[in-house]
């Protein structure tokens, strides 16, 4: 990434500046402007997010915000109320009250002499969510959006359920707000109320994991916030981002296919990250791509963005199975609808441990029987690769090895899926409730397995996750299971498998018995989406080299570092799984200011037992600036039995090394066909 310290416009920051908002509460921004604009407004690009301007995003920001500043725009990053320095409690993720706050700011923002009037809004994950949910208010100002790794469908597409199952992410994210929401104000912003504020924070923390699972459908709690409710409400134009190595890469497709007004999609080969900087390479000119979205859309400078392709995506080349990569060889594409005219499916059959062109013969389909261990899933990797550790899919044949597989042939000539495979299924199933786990592999000639793509079903949601219906035991049923999209070329000599399992521990809670599930073989099939490989494809390099601003200043006091680690007790044959991210010590130099934290999240389970399932998490945080010291630590647990789950959690808040305040959280809610 190429560092830019000279701009057009030379750049003034606001550290901090203070929002008051209608009810009293004050929310805080860090602003950066281009010199002059009092006297020659410019457009606002907002980032509202509760992730801590001052210490939790800012290495982030710095790279960013200076950027757009020095081309000519207001850039203002917002903390949400209850996070930060900003005032209040925030009680959960994108509750009414966010949004009007963010209309509040957008208002706020406008009526500035520095600003023209028009207003963009960018952010990844939770920033991306927002934007396009402050979009589907239809602000006047609100003039564009880009959402990076973000979604259209808070139930079906979010860290909380997958295909009606439920995610171990939903207690992962839940700890991670628990630690990430106990820390305090800097005192050097707010002075001596900072101690009042933070233990009123503390005192209302909420454990969002109860929260979420009272709501185990798709009711109305998810479809607030949600824009694919009505996507006629989504009149502003859209940059949607994402990444294959990331879980939210399904909403970019389907935004494409979707929203009414003008949209355009890139997807690359990263994780959860921006693409200026992302991993796994290669980045790419992302705020240059940025900037002519602005441009466009805030300033009516025609930058070309009109005649770009719809769908600009990276076709990933085949590689061998591994944790983590540096970067991805591939190439880009330009497909100029999506849909796409230039993909066509190809279906295969599964019979015989084979994908064949071909159905079998009526009355002559045989019925197999997919029953898997409790600790399959072990090769699956993280759910949304984030932290930077070996959170990937390692070598399948672990997880291969419980589950049911069809294979093609080796193939003769070269295979470039672009889409979502999906799975027509004709299944029954001896449980009320059961888990359907499908993983597209590479297999190379070695035998090595790289995961494509995969999916989950919650085979009570087949028909709607709104209204889950319980299987009758030996009844067969018709269903779909509908695979992440994906860019993936396999080469010649390769083979496709699909498998199948029951369990997919540790990203899916199990379900509260082990069930078999019996697939009709020959009846059921996959639908790939295929482009053709025929060399007709003309060369496509639609970005720039990856640039920002300068970095932030940072004393690195202690590496992070990232492990994950799988153990098995000889004994008892329980199986272990420990993910340790440390993610260091730093001095931000300007403020002074000293960071610190850790997580630490632990997967038990004993082979034959799905209510042995266990989950504990751990999170460290600590803040330190001369004589002032604080710290908090929280823990988590989730375990179920055959009617409940039950969650606790822990706050521990330290100041100088004395606890000055404990709270503890225990619940439990009934499973609704989890």
């Amino acid at each position: 990434m190429q560092t830019v310290g000279q701009f057009p416009h030379a750049v003034r920051e606001i550290e901090n500046c203070w929002i008051t908002l209608s009810d009293g509460c004050r929310v805080a921004a860090r602003i950066w402007l281009p010199e002059g604009a009092e006297n020659a407004p410019v457009p606002a690009i907002l980032e509202y997010l509760p992730y801590r301007k001052r210490d939790g995003t800012s290495a982030r920001d710095a790279l960013t915000h200076p950027y757009f500043a020095g081309h000519g725009y207001a850039a203002i990053r917002v903390d949400m109320r209850g996070n930060g320095e900003s005032d209040g409690i925030m009680e959960d993720e994108y509750l009414p009250q966010e949004q009007d706050d963010a209309l509040e700011v957008i208002d706020w923002i406008t009526s500035q002499p520095w600003c023209s009037g028009a207003v963009g809004m960018i952010g990844i994950s939770w920033g991306g969510f927002n934007g396009l949910q402050v979009a589907y208010h239809q602000p006047e100002a609100l003039k564009a959006v880009i959402t990076i790794c973000s979604t259209d469908d808070r139930y079906a597409d979010d860290i909380h359920y997958k295909g009606g199952a439920m995610l171990n992410e939903n207690m992962g994210w839940s700890s991670t707000m628990l630690s990430y929401s106990s820390r305090p104000p800097d005192p050097a912003l707010v002075g001596e109320s900072w101690r009042e504020t933070w233990l009123k924070r503390l005192e209302a923390e909420p454990l969002l994991i109860a929260n979420w699972l009272h709501h185990q459908t798709r009711d109305e709690f998810w479809k607030h916030g949600s824009v694919c409710e009505d996507y006629a409400r989504m009149t502003v134009p859209v940059l949607a981002v994402g990444g294959w190595s990331d879980a939210y890469s399904n909403a970019v497709p389907r935004m494409l296919e979707n929203l009414p007004d003008f949209v355009r999609g890139i997807v690359g080969p990263w994780l959860h990250k921006y693409p200026h900087f992302a991993v796994p390479g290669p980045a790419i000119g992302f705020l240059q791509e940025c900037l002519r979205w602005w441009d466009h859309w805030l300033k009516g400078i025609d930058r070309g963005v009109e005649q770009d392709p719809a769908f600009r995506v990276y076709m990933q080349e085949s590689v061998p199975p591994k944790a983590a990569y540096e970067t991805r060889d591939g190439r880009w594409l330009g497909e100029q609808s999506w849909p796409s005219p230039n993909v066509e499916a190809t279906r295969l059959y599964l019979q015989d441990g084979r994908l064949k062109e071909t159905s079998g013969a009526s009355g002559d389909n045989a019925e197999t029987l997919i029953r898997s261990p409790e600790t399959v899933g072990q090769a699956g990797g993280e759910y949304c690769m984030i932290w930077l550790g070996p959170e990937g899919p390692t070598d399948q044949r672990v997880d291969d090895a419980g589950s049911v597989c069809f294979e093609t042939a080796p193939l003769d000539g070269r295979m470039e899926i672009l889409g979502a495979p999906v799975l027509d299924l004709e299944i029954s199933s001896d449980k009320p409730v059961a888990h359907l786990i499908a993983r597209l592999n590479d297999i190379a000639q070695d035998g090595s397995a790289t995961r494509i793509t995969y999916g989950v079903l919650n085979l009570t949601h087949r028909d709607s996750h709104e209204h889950p219906e319980a299987l009758s035991p030996g009844k067969r049923y018709r269903v779909s299971l509908r695979l992440d999209d994906i860019a993936y070329a396999v080469p010649p000599g390769h083979k496709v498998r699909v498998s199948l399992s029951t369990n997919y521990w540790p990203m899916i809670w199990p379900a509260p018995e082990a069930a078999t599930v019996t697939l009709s073989e020959g009846i059921s099939s996959l639908s790939l989406p295929l482009r053709p490989t025929d060399g007709t494809d003309t060369p496509y390099e639609p970005f720039a080299e990856a640039e920002a601003a300068p970095q932030l200043q940072k004393d690195i006091l202690r590496p992070a570092t990232n492990t994950r680690t799988i153990t098995t007790d000889a004994e008892t044959g329980r199986q272990k799984i420990a993910i340790f991210d440390d993610f260091g010590s730093d001095r931000i130099v300007e403020l002074d200011l000293t960071t610190e934290h850790a997580a630490r999240e632990t997967y038990s389970i004993q082979p034959g037992d799905p209510l042995s399932a266990r989950m504990e998490t751990h999170w460290s945080q600590g803040l330190s600036r001369g004589d002032w010291n604080v710290a908090t630590e929280t823990y988590c647990t989730l375990t179920g039995d055959a009617t409940h789950f039950h969650v606790t959690g822990r706050i521990e808040a330290y100041e100088s090394g004395a606890l000055i305040f404990e709270k503890d959280f225990e619940e439990s809610i009934p499973r609704n066909m989890l």
